[in-house]
């Protein structure tokens, strides 16, 4: 068969790719551009003083520095993990590494509303070192350390599956060369590795901080919705919502 012969061959004929692309289109719309859209609008309802003053609300500005504390706070594990993780997967072959990889993506599989109760019955009243933290007068539900623990157990895949495949695919050539060469550990990481997969890194970063501050089912479990307290941004924008 000749060249031009095989192209049409493999050419989808005109009609589907319009048709792929427009339902391309049509699903980012209804589901990424019109819930923004009304988002924008609702938020904007009042007009722009009425958006100005509702930011400058105390309790709007507690919910803020709290969602960004949070998520700063879990970022350094989430690149420590991720980094790790990301480098036994791809890099050695052990026993319990189709393990690692299912407990990584546990947090995916799993209603965030569900972690919320499992940390409860873990660390709550009544849980299973519920008697404990009482005793020793340790509070981690309804208290900023459980919304950390429930962050960092959402948000600590995002980096690790970003890593993954970019360096399953860079293999192990340049690692071997560079210790064969004479590179300590530290130094084949900082000036081979990481130059290597920093967009990945950074890509991972972006998703799980995302996540991080926009996460509610897991968070109002176990914040207990305490104005001022423990309440994140998405918790108030559904209290002044309601």
């Amino acid at each position: 068969m000749s060249v031009p012969n095989l192209r049409r061959a493999n050419a989808e004929p005109r009609w589907l790719r319009w048709l792929l692309t427009g339902t391309g289109l049509a699903f980012l719309f209804f589901f990424l551009a019109l819930p923004l859209a009304a988002v924008f609008s609702e938020a904007l309802n009042g007009g722009w003083s009425a958006y100005l003053l509702a930011l400058k609300d105390h309790e709007t500005l507690y919910a803020i520095g709290l969602t960004l504390f949070i998520a700063l706070f879990v970022l350094p594990f989430n690149i420590a993990f991720g980094v790790a993780a990301a480098w036994a997967i791809a890099k050695f072959d052990f026993r319990g590494k189709s393990l690692l990889i299912t407990l990584i993506d546990l947090p995916f599989a799993v209603s965030p509303v569900v972690v919320g109760m499992v940390f409860l019955l873990i660390f709550g009243a009544q849980g299973l070192f519920g008697s404990w933290l009482s005793a020793h007068d340790i509070k981690v539900v309804f208290a900023l350390p459980g919304m950390i623990i429930v962050t960092l157990f959402i948000t600590f895949p995002f980096v690790a599956r970003e890593l993954i495949p970019l360096m399953q695919a860079q293999g192990r050539d340049e690692e071997e060369a560079a210790i064969s060469l004479g590179a300590t550990g530290w130094q084949m990481f900082f000036r081979v590795t990481l130059p290597n997969i920093k967009w990945g890194l950074l890509y991972g970063v972006i998703l799980a901080n995302a996540r991080a501050m926009g996460e509610f089912g897991a968070v109002s479990v176990v914040s207990g919705h305490i104005r001022g307290e423990t309440n994140t941004l998405p918790l108030h924008v559904e209290i002044l919502y309601n």
